[in-house]
């Protein structure tokens, strides 16, 4: 049998289908991989029908089968075990003139929170495996972060001396989930030493012919292509692929036309599928030029806002943000009131939270077109991951920005369980870091499947600071890599000792990031100590729950202390950081509006210190 390139120059290869659809049966929550050993007959079936089908391929069933993927199931010290039996099974089911991949999958799907250290180390291992067992060649498949294919790429080539199959997986048509289009990643994957380039999973055949129209014939590498059988059907709590296998072979004719010299399928397909596509390319000749489809340039607007940046306006001046939480019924009577309260006495936005607490209110995003509508007062929309998936969160994003509200906070969000609706599912598709480099790409104009947006979104993005941790200096390297991944500014979580204000000045001071410091009034002892003992992210030292509980139950008196307390915290924030952030407590605005005058006494009659690094 002549090696797997030799062959590839002369003629189209046929790949086998789908492992896990075939295996499918054993339970939807269970480790494909895992078969290898629980289930070996039934994994060597497989490679066997396919095979039969007419596959000149096959890759061993270790799609997953890396530290990562088998943590899920308790299964991370058995990397070593499933990979060898994966590719014993594959070689006792082979041909004599059948070629075995060894097959290595992406870690990063919808989430990108998995280090590119943890990446290489997982990867080594399982690629150790494979090699030590003797493998073909070595397939990379379903990669939909180009930063982790080509971290992978890279090693590969410098372990193996075996060909290696680099292939992308695609949201949209043409492009990768980061804006590249397909021939640009393919070429660069050439260059980085990809004996073969291509695409596989996601898409149908069809999709894949089309993307495969702007790609031209590699100079020294082939290309190959695994579709899905179709889009998926979901029925009775099951995905289905209706996909007929003669269509899948009829439309392989098109895939060779593109300049295809390895076939195979991926999510749906069967033996059925690959048995079509063999009886329809067996004797085809591969495709040595072809004509290549010149991709429509989308020309990218960037129109102008209306109102600043908040970003760009603390490092100027001394800025002033409001929280005012919308209501959880449908009187806004007040609300209002007092957004046109705080509007007079002069603040710079007005933050909108995001249903805190996990406790419903009247979405941010309305309120905030209203009452940049009404009061033109620019609104700061906090955004949760924790309500919308990540479809709902980029529909959110292009709303926000076609209402013409450009400064955002992402965070995280309080589970569903702490709030009035228990039995509601937190989402939790990205967390905030992904989030705010969401936020970032559609800066770009890209949207997260890669798709243009057509034009370029505007947004000042924030992200949340929690200086009451124990240890804050976790809290500092927390920031550090929200700014990594794009922040443009902080916000605190609420601070009420002098002494804390002076750590968190210190610890972050490195840092060329504006921070608005957070400061709340207490309005009771009741209040301190709810705060404190209840509220998560929240510490209110034992002096000033001390000072407030000194103050008794007349509520007057204890107004009184609580805006006392504020005060001072503001006289040394005001110090300190050029961007303050006024949390309003229970809609009692005028206890905000009082502290707004406060900060203009002081910014007024004192003289300006030279504010460091966060007013740069």
């Amino acid at each position: 049998m002549k090696p797997l390139l030799e062959a590839l120059k002369e003629r189209i290869l046929i790949a086998d289908g789908a492992i896990g659809t075939l295996l499918y049966s054993y339970g939807v929550d269970r480790c494909f991989e895992e078969l290898n050993l629980s289930h070996p007959n039934e994994v060597l079936k497989v490679h066997k029908e396919y095979i039969d089908a007419g596959a000149d391929i096959i890759q061993t069933n270790t799609y997953g089968a890396n530290y990562q993927k088998l943590s899920r199931y308790g299964l991370e010290d058995s990397v070593k075990e499933i990979n060898t039996a994966a590719v014993r099974l594959a070689r006792k089911a082979a041909a004599k003139n059948t070629y075995i991949l060894g097959t290595i999958g992406g870690i990063r799907g919808i989430r990108q929170n998995v280090s590119v250290e943890e990446i290489k180390r997982s990867f080594r291992e399982q690629l150790y495996c494979l090699l030590l067992e003797g493998v073909d060649g070595i397939l990379l498949e379903t990669y939909y972060d180009f930063e982790e294919l080509t971290t992978v790429l890279n090693i590969a080539k410098r372990e193996a001396d075996i060909p290696v199959i680099a292939q992308v997986s695609l949201h949209e048509t043409g492009v990768l989930q980061n804006g590249m289009e397909i021939k640009d990643a393919l070429q660069q994957l050439e260059l980085l030493g990809a004996d073969v380039v291509g695409i596989n999973c996601r898409m149908g055949p069809f999709h894949m012919v089309n993307s495969l129209e702007e790609v031209p014939l590699p100079k020294r590498a082939f290309l190959s292509v695994y579709p899905n059988a179709s889009l998926p059907n979901y029925e009775e709590g099951r995905f289905y692929y209706s996909a007929e296998p003669d269509y899948f072979g009829d439309i392989s004719n098109e895939l060779r036309l593109q300049g295809a010299r390895i076939i195979g399928g991926c999510c749906g397909t069967t033996p059925d599928h690959i048995r079509s596509v063999a009886s329809r390319l067996k004797s085809r000749e591969p495709v040595k030029e072809k004509k290549v489809k010149k991709k429509k340039v989308v020309q990218l607007s960037s129109p102008s806002i209306s109102g600043s940046l908040l970003h760009e306006q603390v490092r100027e001046k001394k800025t002033v943000i409001v929280e005012l939480d919308p209501p959880k019924h449908l009187d806004t009577k007040l609300f209002f009131q007092g957004a046109s309260a705080l509007k007079e006495a002069g603040i710079d936005a007005l933050t909108l939270a995001d249903n805190p607490l996990a406790s419903p209110r009247i979405s941010n995003d309305a309120i905030g077109s209203l009452v940049k509508s009404k009061y033109d007062l620019t609104p700061l929309v906090h955004i949760t991951c924790r309500d919308r998936n990540l479809i709902g969160l980029q529909s959110h994003l292009m709303g926000l920005h076609t209402l013409g509200i450009h400064n955002l906070l992402a965070i995280t969000g309080d589970p569903a369980k702490i709030g009035d609706f228990p039995g509601a599912a937190s989402v939790y598709d990205l967390s905030s870091l992904e989030l705010i480099e969401l936020i970032k790409q559609n800066n770009e104009g890209i949207s997260f499947s890669g798709k243009s947006l057509r034009e370029r979104t505007q947004f000042s993005v924030g992200a949340a600071f929690n200086p009451n941790f124990r240890h804050l200096d976790a809290s500092v390297k927390r920031l550090e890599k929200k700014k990594k991944a794009g922040a443009d500014y902080f916000i605190s979580q609420p601070i009420f000792g002098k002494e804390q204000l002076i750590q968190v000045y210190e610890a972050t001071k490195h840092l060329d990031v504006p921070i608005f410091i957070g400061i709340m009034p207490l309005i009771s002892s009741r209040n301190a100590e709810f705060l404190h003992h209840e509220v998560p992210g929240i510490n209110v030292p034992e002096e000033t729950r001390q000072r407030m509980k000194e103050a008794g139950n007349d509520p007057v008196k204890a107004r009184a202390v609580g805006m006392e307390i504020a005060k001072d915290l503001l006289d040394t924030a005001i110090q300190l950081f050029n961007g303050i952030y006024l949390i309003t407590p229970f809609v009692r605005y005028d206890m905000s509006v009082e502290l707004i005058h406060h900060i203009q006494e002081k910014t007024n009659t004192e003289r300006e210190v030279p504010y460091g690094h966060h007013i740069v």
